[in-house]
């Protein structure tokens, strides 16, 4: 029996209410910590994805812009571009004014020929042959200076142009340097004038005296006008500060936003497909730039087609990188799906099992076997397949420019070498299963 002088059941309830109160206080707190841990992870995925294209365009400017050998290396393919020939024929040619005095010649020329007895009327048709005269002469130019830009003087001279130009490219996007591209407020000029002299000196030697008196005329050739230039130049020099340390940046802060996240697979894949997108707009965002800088040419662009030829070659590496983030993106994404507990996902691993195991009791009967090397690989397949991931994500962070194609050719090594591991952990459990099979009659008896 309860003695009257024990507490009674309803002085216990306080006590427990107590220690209720008490126990509710950790998980306050905890559940404050995880809020605050999902608000910076969905912070730092956010940020990771706008960072990405940003990223991307920190690169370019240092391995394009502002790395002479990868610049020289971008822009010496335009020196056979049908669009640049035919802009630096024409520059060329307005340059190399070689024009003689076509009705003065032809005028001498008629006077001597009556002085020598030719009819008056014969005379005054040889006279009106002046304007055939300076025709010739424009076509004789013009037909060296194709020749000359369609030959490999031309391309020396282009990339060797280019290569003494990449100060005043510097100059463009940071205002510091300068060389044969000319930057003057927004526009960018390539000096032809080396070009020029040689098509003079090819003139002369083919018999076209004048051609030595060509004047000193402007032999700038315009490559690239916008009146944003200043603009560019204040974003490309924090980019330059900045420097390759920014993407390792990112990369660490979306690595800091999946590790805080409660559901890390989720995170990674999400992170992956937005920094996807955020590339994607990007890629479309410069279509449009390209398009409204081509239809708004200012009339110092001699050539739609050159202006629209140099741009492309510019930009080829970015969009390249902006089309490699977007596959790298939705690769990641697929495998975080894949490794995931959804039903597909599921499936696929259990006909890949299956289809393995398959292989292997076909392989074991038929005398094919492992040994301890299957065994092996069975009981350490998960560490094995991560440092196969891990080797395959530093092979791809240590390529130089690496490209859609080069992650589709890891992406297929890394799942030749699972299926290689998949194929060994199978031969292993074929083996266990033999030897259990082999023990049992010994057991029994």
């Amino acid at each position: 029996m309860t003695s009257p002088h024990e507490p009674s059941e309803p002085d216990a309830v306080p006590e427990g209410s107590a220690g209720d109160a008490a126990g509710s206080a950790p998980k306050h707190r905890s559940a404050a910590v995880r809020v605050t841990r999902n608000t910076a992870s969905a912070v730092l995925i956010v940020l990771t994805c706008i960072l990405v294209p940003v990223a991307l365009l920190t690169v370019w400017v240092h391995d394009i812009a502002l790395d002479t050998d990868r610049y020289v290396e971008t822009v010496s393919p335009l020196a056979s571009d049908p669009a640049i020939e035919d802009a630096a024929v024409k520059r060329i040619t307005h340059a190399a004014d070689a024009r003689v005095n076509g009705s003065q010649a032809a005028a001498d020329i008629a006077a001597w020929l009556q002085s020598q007895g030719l009819p008056p009327r014969a005379a005054q048709a040889v006279k009106g042959l002046g304007p055939q005269l300076d025709s010739a002469v424009n076509d004789t130019v013009e037909k060296v200076a194709t020749r000359f830009v369609q030959s490999d003087r031309f391309e020396r001279i282009w990339t060797n142009a280019n290569r003494r130009a990449h100060a005043a490219v510097v100059h463009a996007l940071t205002g510091q340097g300068r060389g044969a591209v000319g930057v003057e407020g927004g526009t960018v000029t390539l000096d032809v004038g080396e070009a020029v002299d040689q098509v003079k000196e090819a003139l002369v030697n083919a018999g076209l005296s004048p051609a030595a008196k060509i004047p000193d005329v402007d032999k700038q050739m315009v490559l690239f006008q916008s009146d944003q230039l200043k603009k560019i130049r204040k974003g490309a020099h924090l980019l330059d500060v900045i420097g390759n340390w920014f993407p390792v940046l990112v990369v660490v802060i979306g690595a800091g936003g999946v590790l805080l996240a409660h559901r890390r697979r989720r995170a990674l894949a999400r992170t992956a497909l937005g920094a996807a997108f955020a590339c994607l707009v990007v890629a479309v965002v410069l279509v449009i730039a390209r398009r409204y800088y081509l239809d708004h040419l200012p009339p110092q662009v001699q050539s739609e087609a050159a202006a629209a030829a140099v741009f492309d070659t510019l930009v080829h590496f970015l969009r390249v990188s902006l089309r490699t983030a977007i596959v790298l993106g939705v690769v990641i994404a697929l495998g975080a799906y894949l490794i995931g507990p959804g039903r597909l996902p599921r499936a696929i691993r259990g006909t890949s099992e299956r289809a393995a195991d398959s292989t292997a009791q076909w392989a074991y009967g038929h005398q094919v076997r492992t040994g301890r090397v299957g065994t092996w690989t069975q009981n350490h397949r998960r560490w094995i397949a991560l440092a196969a991931l891990l080797i395959v994500a530093l092979v791809f962070a240590l390529w130089n420019h690496p490209t859609a194609l080069t992650i589709l050719l890891l992406v297929i090594i890394l799942l030749a070498v699972l299926a290689l591991l998949a194929l060994l952990a199978a031969t292993g459990r074929a083996t266990l299963d033999a030897e259990l099979v082999a023990k049992r009659p010994e057991g029994g008896e």
